[in-house]
């Protein structure tokens, strides 16, 4: 999965950190998955509501029973919903929630007819594909192993198959052989999906990218092969070429591909979730359960630090990928020529925006000189500064925005400039700046060379290309900074009930590979959706070589001969290596699992939290091989992670301040060394003691790996984590930040106390004209962490309607119910916002009046029976009253300069007087 809009990095450092989602996925209006308890006919079911409901898409599978429906009402839908889940022949029902379409950091395109021959730039790399050498995939292809008989589902954006090196066509016999499109083009998320049956991606390329990591052939110019090639791939396309995507359809793709005969299923899609129990993360789980790999990507919310585990990744045996960085940064350039005095040499460049660069033949000038100042470019120029009109600014990238360096150039003229990046590769810049025409970037490395020229007097005249049109090359260049560690933006677990997270990790930064034709062809892309279609690749490899699709046994052979690396920031190294949950068991190297004769019972073990701290394990080690070995056990710790930054902090440290230590569990193994023959296997119980001197307040999770070393050469080893504190202890409600704003405030000011809030006409708040004229009020929840429910209680403040005086009491508080939409399950951290218009859920308004909302977030392993279990806070009291329509009369307000008239409504002809009195007497 990556998260992103497309991308503004082309290829720079580690890939680019994304920003922290703080969203709460988005519930679809009256929209409701029903699971049944026996299989019925989902037409039918929907009839039952005589023409209050429509079938969005009906959900019979083998596997799941149900339908996804629609409530024409949306008013009346929780109320309906409600209904439904008391029907003894339903399961369960939850809510349609929509998760956004893959996002990626698009770094670089290049079709067949520009590719002009492939160069390297700038490093001693080789002609073989480094993310295949990185995970041994190069060994399956010596080999001869290629995933042949192997079918792979992909779930994604669709796939441009008439690619040539995707096969060109669709169907039996081609090599997207299977699939189908749930959505088609114009399906954005909420609009109404139009299935068929051709999956083919023209407009994303996201899914296409994917295809072309597990599967491209090598008749290309660039020389990409798919891990394994031999495979059959599934399309099911479940994105329009924009939006978002209900997990109703994610749930209908899940169940197609499997009941299509997909040995292996993966989507590099999510949202942040931290729950396993989340529905379409336990729809996977029921897969996977089944016989079917389900792998999907970690997500790429590596700036939020730990606890941060993405859905469906999150689900309990469902194999989690994180990303590393792969040790080549690949770039496709555009080309053009420059002239150093008279001699005339070809170099690369990406276009940037604004990118008018056609014919563009001018001489180069530069603040300064020097070629490792990070301010380059920072601070206006010296009033001796020339016109910079008749010259391209050429300025080294760092320290401050692109933005700010441009505005400088500008100021003196300049209407092109050019970049020279700081490290190997480029980027795509974007500087819209009054009277720039131009912007583009080269590579550190081609930057110093013309600053050495024009330092030393001579004239650097750069003839600039179209970058839409140019012919383009390919180009490689060393990554010392990140090659081969974690990427900063791969997602860290574990999830909140301390479930490992993610399982292990493949390459996913700066990865070439297929493109939809429209768009380019070929394209080098980041992001864990990256990772992911490899690890695919991967399992249908060991699945040629050992005979075997079962999940477990897959999973549990890559993450004990996976490499754990050490962890990395800012390009310095730690001496420790990266926690378990960054990079779970570490990279996958793919044929030592292949061939792997060791095998254990389980991929990692969790310890849980001081609360629920389970310190005694066991696992089971298996000689398969035909002689004796004897296998030596021991511990090597991985460094503990705060989830705080301070004992005070309210919510966890961000990256890049997630604070590491180097105090590490001990474990105390039974037996410690033993010997086995050929065939046999023996269990061993492990017993953890949590590392002492870490301050428990902050929440370190700590992890390792029990190293399993045999006789026979054969390095294994077994991830493990822990929390060194009580989860249920932490702050999960951040009350400060949980308030009360103007629906139509983006900015989410908090309001005063006693402010009117004026609502829509019961029922019409749907209506764009009436809602224009409304005032709204929205609660804003702000979790510091996950909860698994947020209850929200409407208080009254006055005894002024029937509805007040009938209030029920619940943990203490008089309530007349919660919201619409509440209560909310399985949040993540984060931000959920709700605009009222005074609906509760079961399909009443509150009167007019005054009131206030109790909000509830229900601690991490609570009790939600139990008052003492939540987070509790307040809004400040409020007035709501309603807009209700009406004729011309003295006696009533009317909003100014409308023919169709509107009059502010009060609870039961009371006034406020009388309303105030009423309030007096409560508090008397």
């Amino acid at each position: 999965m990556v998260r992103l809009d497309l991308a503004t990095v082309l290829l720079a450092v580690a890939a680019a950190v994304n920003a922290v989602q703080v969203d709460t996925p988005e519930v679809l209006p009256g929209a409701y998955i029903v699971e049944y308890e026996n299989d019925q006919d989902s037409n039918a079911f929907v009839r039952k509501f005589g023409g209050r409901a429509s079938l969005r898409k009906d959900l019979r599978f083998k596997l799941f029973k149900g339908a996804s429906i629609q409530f024409k009402d949306t008013k009346n839908a929780e109320e309906m919903a409600a209904k439904v889940a008391k029907l003894p022949t339903i399961k369960r029902v939850f809510p349609v929630r929509r998760y956004p379409i893959p996002q990626h950091d698009v770094l670089s395109t290049g079709d067949d007819a520009a590719a002009l021959v492939k160069r390297q730039l700038g490093g001693n790399v080789t002609n073989s594909f480094s993310p295949h050498l990185m995970t041994q995939v190069n060994k399956f292809k010596e080999a001869g192993i290629t995933g042949k008989g192997i079918k792979i589902a992909v779930i994604d954006t669709g796939i441009d198959y008439t690619h040539p090196a995707l096969g060109g066509c669709f169907g039996p016999g081609c090599l997207v052989s299977y699939g189908a499109d749930l959505v088609g083009d114009a399906f954005n998320g909420a609009n109404q999906p139009r299935p068929d049956n051709d999956p083919v991606d023209n407009c994303n390329g996201h899914g296409t990218h994917v295809a072309g990591i597990i599967a491209a052939q090598s008749n290309n110019p660039y020389g990409i092969v798919g891990a394994a090639e031999g495979v059959q791939l599934g399309a099911y396309r479940v994105f329009g070429c924009q939006g978002d995507v209900g997990n109703d359809l994610l749930i209908a793709a899940y169940n197609m591909a499997y009941e299509a005969g997909s040995d292996i299923i993966t989507a590099s899609i999510g949202g942040a979730s931290g729950w396993s129990e989340d529905p379409w993360a336990a729809v996977v789980s029921r897969i996977v359960e089944n016989g079917v790999p389900c792998v999907v990507s970690a997500g790429n919310d590596g700036a939020a630090g730990v606890f941060y585990a993405s859905t469906a990744a999150n689900g309990k045996q469902v194999t989690a990928i994180a990303s590393v960085d792969n040790v080549i940064t690949p770039a496709l350039l555009a080309n053009a020529t420059y002239q150093i005095d008279s001699k005339s040499e070809f170099f690369g460049f990406t276009g940037g925006d604004p990118q008018s660069w056609n014919s563009v033949s001018l001489p180069l000038w530069t603040v300064n000189y020097n070629t490792t100042d990070e301010a380059h470019g920072c601070d206006p120029y010296p009033a001796s500064t020339p016109n910079l009109s008749g010259y391209i600014v050429l300025i080294r990238r760092g320290s401050c925005t692109f933005v700010q360096k441009v505005e400088n150039a500008v100021a003196k003229g300049a209407r092109y400039v050019i970049f020279y990046n700081n490290v190997p590769g480029t980027l795509s810049v974007t500087a819209r700046v009054p009277g720039l025409s131009a912007v583009a970037t080269i590579p550190s490395g081609t930057g110093e060379l013309w600053v050495e020229a024009l330092e030393s007097g001579k004239r650097v005249l750069v003839n600039m290309a179209n970058p839409s049109t140019a012919p383009k090359f390919l180009a490689n260049f060393d990554n010392p900074t990140s090659g081969g560690y974690l990427s900063s933006f791969t997602s860290w677990g574990p999830t909140f009930e301390v479930e490992s997270k993610p399982q292990f990790s493949t390459p996913g930064g700066y990865i070439l590979s297929t493109y939809p034709r429209l768009l380019g062809s070929y394209g080098v892309l980041s992001g864990t959706s990256m990772a992911c279609p490899l690890a695919a690749a991967i399992y249908a490899l060991v699945m040629n070589v050992r005979g075997t699709k079962d999940p477990k046994t897959i999973e549990n052979l890559l993450s004990s001969t996976a490499k754990p690396n050490l962890f990395r920031r800012d390009g310095v190294s730690s001496p420790y290596l990266a926690p378990v949950p960054q990079q779970g068991a570490g990279l996958v190297q793919a044929w030592d699992a292949a061939k792997a004769t060791t095998l254990l019972s389980t991929s990692g073990l969790s310890f849980n939290d001081t609360d629920h701290f389970n310190p005694v394990q066991t696992f089971t080690v298996s000689n398969t091989g035909s002689s004796s070995v004897t296998y030596s056990l021991s511990n090597v710790g991985a460094a503990t992670a705060y989830t705080y930054s301070s004992p005070g902090a309210l919510t966890p440290a961000s990256l890049p301040s997630v604070e590491l230590t180097g105090n590490f569990a001990s474990l105390a193994f039974t037996p410690s060394t033993f010997t086995l023959g050929a065939g046999q296997r023996r269990i061993v119980t492990v017993k953890a003691t949590a590392p002492t001197g870490l301050d428990v307040k902050r929440l370190p999770v700590y992890s390792g790996y029990i190293a399993i070393n045999g006789s026979d050469s054969s390095a294994l080893s077994l991830p493990y984590l822990g929390v060194a504190g009580s989860l249920h202890s932490v702050v999960v409600l951040n009350s400060d930040n949980t308030l009360l704003a103007r629906a139509r405030d983006s900015t989410n000011s908090p309001v005063a106390a006693n402010l009117t809030f004026t609502l829509p006409p019961p029922g019409q708040s749907n209506i764009t004209a009436v809602r224009n004229r409304a005032d709204m009020p929205k609660l804003v929840v702000t979790l510091a962490m996950g909860s698994a429910m947020i209850r929200v209680d409407v208080v009254p403040l006055t005894n002024c309607s029937t509805a007040a005086q009938n209030a029920k009491v619940v943990f203490g508080t008089r309530t007349l119910g919660q919201p619409e939409e509440f209560p909310s399950w399985y949040n993540p951290r984060g931000t959920l916002q709700y605009a009222w218009d005074g609906r509760l859920a079961d399909g009443s308004y509150v009167p007019a009046g005054r009131y206030k909302l109790t909000v509830r977030a229900l601690k991490i392993f609570g009790d939600e029976s139990k008052s003492e279990e939540y987070d509790v806070t307040e809004t400040v009291p409020f007035r709501i009253r309603y807009l209700t329509e009406g004729k011309t009369q003295k006696r009533k307000r009317f909003v100014k300069g409308e023919r169709a008239l509107w009059t502010v409504g009060v609870e039961r002809r009371q006034t406020p007087e009388q309303c105030e009195a009423d309030e007096r007497t409560l508090k008397q």
